[in-house]
C-alpha cells in the first residue's frame, strides 16, 4: 500500500511556507530560512512576510557550507525543542551548523511514531533495536523511550556525541553508541549471528565511513538490505527504510524490500512530506516499513 505521510502533532515544529528553493520553518521559538532543493515552485506567502517572520537565515558560501545571518545577534547558536507522541517524549539540542542542518529531520517523526507503536505491541521484553545511519539520534531516543534495548550506529563521531547529549536531555540512558561504517557493522553482526527485533535505516545519498569508506545509495543499498534482513528476529520484528534521494521512488523501495525479504508481512511504502501552513506540501523522501508480531 502506497501512502503519503506527514507529522501531524508536533507543537515545537512548523513548516510555514516553502518555494523558490527555500523553506520557512519554526523550530521552537525561532523561525529559520534554509535552502530546499525540492521546492521548485513559487512561495505562497509574499517575500515581505518571509522577511518579517524569520529570525535566522542560512546563506550558502559553497555547495556544502555557508553562514547563518541573525536579525538579532543575541539569538543563541543552540537551543532546545521537545517531541511527544502518545508513547514517548524526547528532547533535542538544535544548533546552527555550517552545512545548513540544525540537528533534526522533522519529517522523520512519522517513522518515530511507527517504531514506538510497534515496540509497545511486541511481546518480547526489552526488544533489541538497531538504528543505522543514526545521525543525532531521534529514532534511537524514541526506541529507547518506548522500552527497547537500542544500538545507535553512525560514522561521524561528532554527531554520535550530539546524540548522546540528546539522550541525557531526554532523561534516558544505556543506548549503545557505535562509531563505524554502517555496512561494515552489519556484516560483522551477521557473522556473529546477532538478531534484532527492530532495524531502522535512513541512509544518505552519499557518505563516508570513519576510515574513508565510501557510500553511494544506489550502488550499495541492495547489498545493505540483503545483509540487514539476516539480522531480523524471525518471530517478532519491524524494519523501516527511509531514503532521501531525488532519483528514488517508493516503488524502488518496495522492490528492494520484497527482494531482500520475500516473506515480508504488513508492508507499507510511500512518500514522506511536510505540510506547510501556507497550503503546499514539501516532499522529503520515500519509505518502506513492515512488521511482524507474535
Amino acid at each position: 500500500m502506497i501512502q503519503l505521510l506527514t507529522p501531524t502533532h508536533w507543537k515545537d515544529y512548523e513548516l510555514i511556507d516553502c518555494g523558490d528553493f527555500e523553506k520557512l520553518e519554526r523550530f521552537g521559538n525561532f523561525i529559520l530560512i534554509r535552502p530546499e532543493p525540492q521546492a521548485v515552485w513559487s512561495k505562497q506567502l509574499p517575500q515581505s512576510e518571509w522577511q518579517k517572520q524569520h529570525h535566522i537565515k542560512f546563506k550558502g558560501r559553497s555547495a556544502t557550507s555557508g553562514d547563518w545571518l541573525k536579525k538579532n545577534p543575541n539569538i543563541p547558536d543552540r537551543w532546545y525543542i521537545e517531541y511527544k507522541n502518545p508513547e514517548v517524549a524526547i528532547k533535542f539540542r538544535l544548533a546552527l551548523t555550517s552545512f545548513k542542518h540544525v540537528g533534526i529531520f522533522p519529517e522523520q517523526a512519522v517513522n518515530w511514531d511507527y517504531s514506538s507503536q510497534i515496540i509497545k505491541k511486541f511481546k518480547t521484553p526489552q526488544p533489541k533495536v538497531l538504528n543505522l545511519f543514526a545521525y543525532t539520534g531521534g529514532a534511537s531516543l524514541v526506541a529507547q523511550a518506548a522500552g527497547a534495548d537500542t544500538t545507535h550506529v553512525d560514522s561521524i563521531k561528532q554527531v554520535v556525541t550530539w546524540a548522546s547529549e540528546n539522550q541525557e536531555l531526554s532523561g534516558l540512558s544505556n543506548i549503545r553508541w557505535v562509531v563505524e561504517d554502517a555496512l561494515k557493522f552489519v556484516k560483522r553482526e551477521v557473522k556473529r549471528g546477532k538478531k534484532y527485533n527492530g532495524i531502522i535505516l535512513d541512509p544518505p545519498a552519499y557518505g563516508h565511513g570513519p576510515n574513508g569508506e565510501k557510500w553511494k545509495l544506489e550502488d550499495q543499498i541492495n547489498e545493505m538490505m540483503q545483509d540487514v534482513v539476516q539480522l531480523l528476529d524471525p518471530d517478532e520484528h519491524f524494519l523501516i527504510l527511509n531514503a532521501y534521494s531525488l532519483g528514488f521512488s517508493s516503488v524502488i523501495i518496495e522492490n528492494l524490500l520484497k527482494c531482500a525479504y520475500p516473506k515480508v508481512q504488513n508492508l507499507e511504502t510511500g512518500e514522506l512530506y511536510l505540510q506547510a501552513t501556507s497550503g503546499v506540501k514539501l516532499p522529503l523522501g520515500v519509505f518502506g516499513k513492515f512488521y511482524k508480531t507474535k
